[in-house]
């Protein structure tokens, strides 16, 4: 059960959790956390198709939505991997009520 009285995980808190295991390194052909040549073709297709590919999974890499974050906190991650490779992605808020 998720503690909703827990404080809200930054970006940077969800990459180094859950995400830097393979996109520090570029590991299983994820991009490498601030390589703008490989994030450029994915932050052109935007955040929202950028957050989907997260939570539902892409590629070698498998669904993030439904485990120790909450989706927005993921979305925190993306944000924070893309923007250390040039987008300009505002930092999602908590939703309302949750």
């Amino acid at each position: 059960i998720k503690d909703a009285n827990r404080a809200a995980r930054t970006g940077e808190d969800v990459f180094k959790a859950q995400c830097s295991a393979c996109h520090a390194t570029g590991a299983a052909g994820s991009p490498k956390f601030g390589d703008a040549g490989a994030w450029g073709p994915r932050i052109a297709k935007g955040f929202d198709a950028l957050l989907n590919s997260a939570l539902k999974g892409k590629g070698n890499m498998g669904p993030q939505g439904g485990g120790d974050f909450e989706d927005f906190e993921i979305g925190r991650g993306v944000a924070y991997m893309a923007n250390a490779a040039g987008a300009k992605f505002a930092e999602p808020k908590k939703p309302e009520g949750k």
